[in-house]
């Protein structure tokens, strides 16, 4: 069995189900959530957007409701203040239609709410030219809204695969860009979320589930602490 194949069917039998932890029901309430999401936990975000999605659905909500309390109830979130301006920033670029056939006449999704008409890009080049939105940030929409093949890489993701000998790299940009070629298609529509869940839960930076991996024997970390 490759290492690859290895370490994604014992993922798989961890979490039948990957997916995103973070809480939304409309489109524009993911972009709004991984948005907060930078720098500061699902749990937190989830905490916070459990009142702010009650009357923000879509980006004309963020534009017509520009209110102290809104702002308050993401207060403690990471970089709030600065990230709430980019959200309004990022509302009033989506919404006008003719910046947005200028920046991405070639493809994004159209979405309608409660008469509001909206649109998000649906590329990773597209979607970095939003307030706030950078690679990692892209690739987690795209991959969530869109089913796009890609792996957004934090420190996290950077640590799990240097454990598991997928990548040998300094920088999370570095794991980033290997990560693409290195993953096979096969594990691509998996591997993102997977791998997010498999340091929450088991691959810890600090008190790692060890004893009771069955990736002992291709881990860098437990191999290094056994000796």
């Amino acid at each position: 069995m490759s290492k690859l194949k290895q370490i994604f069917t014992y993922i798989k039998r961890l979490f039948p189900d990957p997916k995103t932890e973070l809480i939304y029901n409309m489109p524009f309430q993911l972009v709004v959530a991984v948005i907060l999401s930078a720098q500061t936990t699902d749990i937190q975000v989830n905490k916070a957007t459990s009142n702010l999605f009650k009357n923000i659905y879509t980006p004309q909500n963020i534009i017509q409701i520009w209110q102290s309390k809104l702002i308050k109830s993401i207060s403690s979130i990471n970089y709030y203040k600065t990230k709430w301006k980019n959200i309004f920033l990022l509302s009033k670029l989506i919404v006008d239609s003719k910046k947005v056939k200028d920046l991405w006449i070639e493809k994004w999704n159209t979405y309608e709410d409660k008469n509001n008409i909206y649109f998000i890009p649906n590329t990773i080049e597209g979607l970095k030219k939003l307030p706030w939105i950078w690679e990692k940030t892209a690739k987690v929409v795209a991959h969530v809204l869109f089913w796009a093949p890609v792996i957004a890489v934090d420190t996290h993701v950077h640590r799990v695969c240097n454990r598991l000998w997928i990548v040998s790299t300094k920088t999370p940009e570095q794991t980033s860009k290997l990560l693409e070629n290195i993953i096979p298609k096969q594990y691509k529509s998996i591997a993102h979320h997977s791998i997010i869940l498999f340091w929450r839960y088991y691959c810890t930076a600090k008190k790692p589930k060890c004893e009771t991996c069955e990736l002992q024997s291709i881990c860098k970390r437990y191999q290094s602490i056994k000796k």
